[in-house]
């Protein structure tokens, strides 16, 4: 007896391979990497339109430098015919008839449209709105993400799946604890993570941090997306713009800051929060959006994230409360080993058995 067909998945891990790596970007590398294992039963086909070491599966280069999603991703799915195009964080080919599945990650644009441009708000409207009509079922990263999709989109909640994300603390040598004087962090620093950005909310965590005491440093990790906000932190001397960090140096940031603060207005899922977390460190968060959801009781929080008046007194207990410091470290870890890339993958991989 001939043994049954195996079904196979495609999956676009273009994002993977740019050179700059955001969220979405790790989300497609850690999940794309365990998919087989979570699914050996499936065949697996990942496409991208340049090569990039160190992903972890073989993949189908076809290359085009602009449109590929829609114009040369399609091409090469209508030679492989998959029987389902699995798509962890880009926009859904206009032009693939077959089945589709694909994460949003969050409605960032619509709750903060001012943070994008014309341009970008239009194409981010039309993909996201597309993938609600084409998906049969569509995968987010958190409960408040799903609400924003039934809220915002009108989404029926029986079509969304929540798969959280994960995280794990990378095994990397700290850069050397002189590293610190080079970037200007002499003293006690408090660190946040991610693109400089209004919605970020760095000017109130600068805020905050200057009506602390004892010469507190906000330390800003991440690349510039707003010019003007990156200008008005680097003219306080409370305050260090990074810009983006090698890994070596972003764990020793980690590893010597005071605490870790997140104080977005608006997150799909909060990654920082549980990155930060996973290395044990004290967390102070916005209570936003998804925030809450991926900290838990393993996090403190400030209720107005634009009021620096609160940021501050939370931040003094953080960083002054030695046996909360210590019992919030532990809780940390332990939540953090909760959310790992493999229940990732495996939540991802039973959405595509439902759908095929």
């Amino acid at each position: 007896m001939r043994e049954p067909k195996l079904k196979t998945v495609a999956v676009d891990i273009n994002p993977a391979t740019r050179a700059v790596i955001t969220g979405t970007e790790v989300y497609t590398r850690e999940v794309s990497s365990r998919l087989a294992e979570a699914a050996p039963e499936l065949r697996w086909r990942f496409f991208a339109s340049r090569p990039r070491a160190g992903l972890g599966v073989d993949v189908m280069v076809a290359p085009l430098p602009r449109l590929w999603s829609q114009v040369r991703l399609p091409v090469a799915l209508a030679a492989e015919r998959p029987d389902l195009l699995f798509v962890p964080a880009h926009a859904v080919p206009f032009g693939w008839p077959g089945k589709v599945l694909t994460v949003v990650h969050d409605l960032a644009f619509e709750r903060y449209p001012h943070a994008y441009s014309r341009l970008e708000r239009a194409y981010l409207r039309l993909t996201t709105r597309w993938a609600a009509m084409r998906c049969r079922l569509l995968i987010t990263v958190s409960e408040s993400t799903k609400a924003d999709l039934v809220s915002l989109y009108g989404v029926r909640p029986e079509r969304i799946r929540v798969v959280p994300l994960g995280a794990s603390a990378p095994e990397v040598t700290p850069a050397p604890a002189s590293r610190l004087a080079e970037l200007g962090l002499n003293g006690r620093f408090v660190l946040q993570v991610g693109r400089i950005e209004t919605r970020k909310n760095q000017a109130a965590a600068l805020a905050a941090v200057e009506r602390l005491g004892d010469g507190v440093i906000l330390a800003v990790a991440g690349p510039e997306r707003d010019p003007a906000l990156a200008a008005r932190l680097r003219e306080s001397d409370r305050c260090r713009v990074l810009g983006r960090v090698d890994q070596p140096t972003l764990e020793l940031l980690y590893k010597r800051a005071s605490a870790v603060i997140v104080p977005s207005l608006y997150e799909g899922f909060g990654l920082p929060v549980l990155e930060a977390m996973a290395r044990g460190k004290v967390v102070v968060a916005a209570k936003a959006s998804s925030l809450p959801e991926v900290g838990g009781d393993a996090a403190l929080y400030f209720h107005d994230a634009a009021d620096p008046e609160q940021l501050a007194r939370v931040l003094e207990i953080a960083l002054g409360d030695e046996s909360l410091r210590k019992s919030l470290a532990k809780a940390a870890r332990a939540r953090a080993r909760k959310y790992t890339w493999e229940r990732t993958a495996a939540g991802v991989a039973d959405v595509i058995r439902e759908l095929i």
